[in-house]
């Protein structure tokens, strides 16, 4: 018998007695409270996120991957430290998307019906829908009815146009018409390669809307491989997902970090691989410890002895959409796939699987409260930053670069704050609406 739940209580009050007989309950997702620790793991990434929006904006020189040599050395010492662990633009979204492939196929595995598929399946995309497309209304409303021309004076102003190439303050698409933001929100949905060259994205303030475009586009690559996993043998699965993630490294695809994200997932949930892992802890540690050893190492020398080997692993992929040879052709200003985040991620999470402190850790209200809204302040946090922050700190400067740095914290502490608010009322009223109606309409396509 199929799992429900009754409507929110807020709509069972707006909705009138005869009508609300007719109307069905919203299925249930089966939910494993045990495993909340990787909701905290999404809020630290959202704090981790908005710093490397700001600095990206405010201290692009700052910010690992940056080629410059113009900015001044606070920057280029932080660019070589503390941007690697904190504010590491590629190692952050692929942790989203990593996490996301971990987490997406939980109610499923939890519960392997074709109910719960089902759902799982229908609902995504109306899950995201709604979010992403009004985030891309805002900045239409934003930067199309107001002149863009203080972002190109921030940019000459604190010379973040030279630091940046060219490619982010300075060269945000300004969407003309209704109908191409109407266009750019269905492309979002709906290219399959390349994520970031579409309009959407960088009509989005730092161009990270791609983001959203790889965690749907992932999500049935995910939802495509999982349904075997109740029907196979244990060791298949390990064997054949191992395979896989291979092939998608050899091909540059994202399915390298999402299918790696299932495997996990499998283990823990299909295989108690907790158990094992906890019963050779040392091992398990050393080898987590290992990973992201590695991981940071490379890093590191990229940001300080040798970043003009930062793109060399890319190069030697396939060139699924381009030549077909190799990767000769790498656009250094686009998402990467890289060997180096990818070690620190699966480091980070063998530790976190087998490690009872880090659970709890992660698991704590704060970081879990954060976590249940990263998705608002993600598409949020850009916005605020490229209108509130800016202008703070244009108005402060008063063309002076003399003052940047007040400017700079100020407009921090007043994008954050703002970040804070706005997110819990788009919260509120955008996202968590949209799961409720996503449950909503699966349950009506029931009955």
């Amino acid at each position: 018998m199929r799992e429900r739940k009754s409507l929110p209580s807020w709509l069972v009050s707006a909705i009138p007695a005869p009508l609300l007989e007719k109307t069905p309950k919203t299925a249930k997702s089966h939910h494993d409270a045990a495993q909340d620790y990787l909701t905290g793991v999404r809020g630290c990434l959202a704090i981790m996120s908005f710093l490397w929006v700001f600095m990206q904006t405010f201290a692009p020189g700052a910010t690992y991957g940056s080629s410059d040599t113009v900015s001044p050395s606070w920057q280029a010492a932080l660019r070589k430290s503390l941007s690697v662990l904190f504010w590491n633009g590629s190692l952050i979204y692929s942790s989203i998307i990593f996490l996301s492939a971990r987490t997406v196929c939980l109610p499923f595995l939890l519960n392997p019906t074709k109910l719960q598929l089902a759902s799982s399946v229908f609902r995504r995309g109306l899950r995201l829908w709604f979010p992403t497309a009004a985030a891309l209304v805002v900045c239409y409303i934003a930067f199309s009815n107001s002149s863009p021309q203080y972002l190109a004076d921030f940019a000459a102003t604190t010379g973040t146009a030279a630091v940046n190439n060219g490619t982010m303050v300075d060269s945000l698409y300004i969407m003309p018409t209704s109908i191409v933001n109407f266009n750019s929100i269905f492309e979002i949905f709906w290219v399959s390669h390349n994520f970031s060259y579409q309009a959407g994205n960088w009509a989005f303030p730092t161009q990270t809307l791609w983001v959203i475009t790889a965690i749907f586009q992932q999500s049935y690559t995910v939802f495509a491989v999982m349904v075997i996993i109740p029907f196979t043998r244990k060791s298949w699965r390990l064997s054949g997902a191992t395979f896989f993630i291979l092939t998608a490294w050899w091909v540059y695809s994202w399915a390298w970090f999402s299918i790696s994200g299932l495997l996990l997932a499998d283990m823990i949930v299909s295989m108690d691989f907790k158990a094992k892992f906890l019963a050779n802890r040392i091992w398990t540690v050393s080898v987590g410890l290992l990973c992201m050893a590695a991981g940071f190492a490379m890093e590191f020398i990229w940001a300080t002895i040798r970043p003009e080997l930062r793109n060399a692993e890319i190069k030697y992929h396939t060139g699924l959409y381009s030549t077909g040879g190799i990767n000769t052709t790498v656009d250094a200003t686009a998402p990467q796939l890289r060997a180096d985040n990818y070690l620190v991620i699966v480091g980070f999470f063998v530790l976190l699987e087998s490690t009872h402190f880090l659970q709890k850790a992660f698991a704590n209200p704060v970081f879990t409260f954060l976590g249940r809204r990263s998705l608002s302040y993600f598409l949020l946090q850009s916005i605020i930053v490229y209108t509130l922050g800016i202008r703070v700190a244009m108005e402060i400067m008063n063309g002076s670069i003399e003052t940047y740095s007040r400017a700079s914290g100020v407009a921090f502490i007043a994008s954050l704050l703002v970040t804070v608010v706005a997110g819990e009322v788009f919260y509120w009223l955008l996202d968590v609406p949209s799961q409720q109606f996503a449950r909503l309409a699966f349950a009506w396509i029931l009955e």
